[in-house]
């Protein structure tokens, strides 16, 4: 059955891909995003179709939002600050872009009758986790950077909803999403560095953080399949794909795949990346699995696909 769906952050990253998938099952759908990070070039070809519709405006602006928010039966809320250190430097990006802003999404469908809302929450609502792969019911949950006190508290949020309004939610905690069109992360950064230094690849930390990975494509698939097939009251998840891959691996990879025939690796030292990084993060999937979804990448093949997708985005060969 189609709908008429909103994706906040649609013109993102990971909101492109989903958006890809919702216009192939026939879906009407809504495109909100301040194109802070998002780019336009990502959902051009779908902006095409009749079916499509564009509001460009921030969810910081909540007028806005109501009034697209008309006529909406599920929203796909994506939209937030994607770099998680840009917090240690402005410290209310994440409450704004994040709490805030999933505040507004909530009220913009209380006031508008909408009753389903599926978040692209993350694992980093686990903090250093003493448990993995860590399963959904883990806790307590104790992030230690301000991008993950953002999506736990937009969790509490969207369920008081549920529990006060009477919504349908799904939470899905991500891994770490790799793949085309991406536009900031550790293979992204990687490649930007190749392009200004061939003959070194500075990495920070010692690079034996390691985390789960998961390709964009099967994490849209996830979000699909699992809006469509589960159906409690609150319905959470991790999305990812079972195992890890260390930093150090990821700049193996990356240097394998540019081509570059002599680069030397050097690691800044250290546990952490920078102030809030979880060094080692693998998320339990068994939940995910039992619901008869299967990736088509594990964590190294999503790392190696998305360095050859960004190595031809980027123009690492270029001049």
């Amino acid at each position: 059955m189609t709908s008429r769906v909103m994706v906040t952050g649609g013109a993102g990253f990971i909101g492109s891909h989903l958006i890809d998938l919702l216009v192939e099952a026939g879906n009407e759908v809504v495109i909100y995003d301040n194109f802070s990070s998002g780019r336009h070039e990502f959902v051009a070809d779908n902006l095409k179709n009749p079916a499509v519709s564009l509001v460009k405006a921030d969810l910081l602006d909540l007028k806005s939002l109501v009034v697209a928010m008309k006529g909406v039966d599920q929203v796909y809320h994506l939209a937030a600050n994607p770099d998680i250190r840009l917090g240690t430097e402005v410290t209310d990006t994440d409450l704004k872009q994040g709490t805030v802003a999933t505040y507004n999404v909530l009220e913009a469908m209380r006031l508008a009758g909408t009753k389903k809302i599926a978040f692209a929450s993350s694992s980093v609502v686990y903090g250093e986790a003493a448990v993995m792969p860590t399963p959904e019911d883990y806790g307590p949950l104790f992030p230690i950077s301000l991008y993950g006190a953002s999506k736990l508290a937009g969790e509490a949020l969207i369920t008081s909803w549920v529990g006060t309004f009477g919504l349908q939610a799904w939470l899905f905690r991500f891994a770490n999403i790799v793949g085309e069109r991406g536009t900031h992360g550790v293979i992204f950064d990687f490649i930007h560095k190749l392009k200004a230094d061939p003959a070194r690849l500075e990495v920070l930390g010692d690079g034996h953080q390691a985390k789960s990975y998961m390709e964009v494509r099967d994490c849209a698939r996830a979000m699909v399949h699992l809006v469509s097939s589960q159906n409690e009251a609150v319905n959470f998840f991790n999305l990812g794909s079972g195992d890890v891959c260390s930093v150090a691996r990821i700049a193996e990879v990356v240097v394998e795949e540019s081509g570059f025939p002599e680069v030397s690796i050097e690691y800044t030292g250290g546990s952490r990346g920078w102030a809030g990084d979880v060094a080692k993060a693998s998320l339990a999937v068994e939940k995910l699995n039992a619901t008869n979804f299967a990736t088509n990448f594990d964590s190294e093949a999503a790392v190696r696909h998305t360095a050859r997708a960004l190595i031809q985005e980027i123009g690492l060969h270029e001049i």
